[in-house]
């Protein structure tokens, strides 16, 4: 996989580019602010783009900014964010367009080896991974809404691990249910969210974003 890094901390930038070496992955350039990561994915175009939320020269929201123009001038690149902070208003915008090659972790997460390879996978082959904290937070918000309201406590447990971004198979492993069983669900959500099938549009992302009060 080819990647490109952005991240200003350079010891976690060095120890995440060792991690990912090691995995046999391709990190084409590793940056240390927003300007730097738009135009080196302008040059690499990479299979997956790993970035910080905060970055200089103000330490405030340069990287995610940067990975929304990313999601937006090329599409065909993953973004996966790392974080200490869950920024509401851009995790809502990257998760926008067709719901995919998109993830967002908290840093906690990195030390979860395996996880965060997971997810970085997850985001190169075209899914999304979101850490159940993010979700938590952003839901937190939307949990009074009569939609919402009307899904039962095993509908809401399949949403959230939608909104985390596991295929159907995959949250049949985490829930202990049968695949069958978790597209009933889903489906019971695509109706009880009044979602019908329409041409052009994901159900899906439709309803992750509804969750999340987008």
């Amino acid at each position: 996989m080819r990647l490109i890094l952005a991240e200003d901390s350079t010891l976690l930038r060095e120890g995440l580019l060792r991690l990912l070496a090691e995995e046999g992955h391709d990190v084409v350039a590793a940056v240390g602010d927003g300007e730097a990561l738009l135009a080196a994915a302008e040059v690499h175009r990479p299979d997956v783009v790993v970035t910080d939320v905060r970055m200089p020269p103000t330490h405030t929201d340069e990287g995610v900014r940067a990975a929304v123009r990313i999601r937006e001038n090329w599409p065909e690149i993953g973004v996966l964010v790392l974080s200490q902070y869950v920024e509401k208003r851009y995790a809502a915008k990257l998760i926008g367009g067709d719901g995919g090659r998109v993830g967002y972790l908290l840093k906690d997460r990195v030390a979860q080896v395996g996880e965060f390879l997971d997810a970085l996978e997850r985001v190169a082959e075209g899914g999304a991974a979101f850490d159940p904290e993010v979700v938590r937070r952003l839901v937190a918000r939307t949990s009074h809404e009569d939609a919402l309201g009307k899904l039962s406590p095993r509908e809401r447990g399949v949403l959230e691990k939608m909104a985390q971004g596991h295929t159907n198979a995959g949250i049949a492993e985490l829930l202990y249910i049968s695949q069958s069983a978790v597209e009933k669900h889903v489906n019971a959500i695509f109706d009880k969210l009044d979602l019908p099938q329409a041409a052009g549009y994901s159900r899906r992302v439709l309803a992750v974003l509804r969750y999340l009060g987008s």
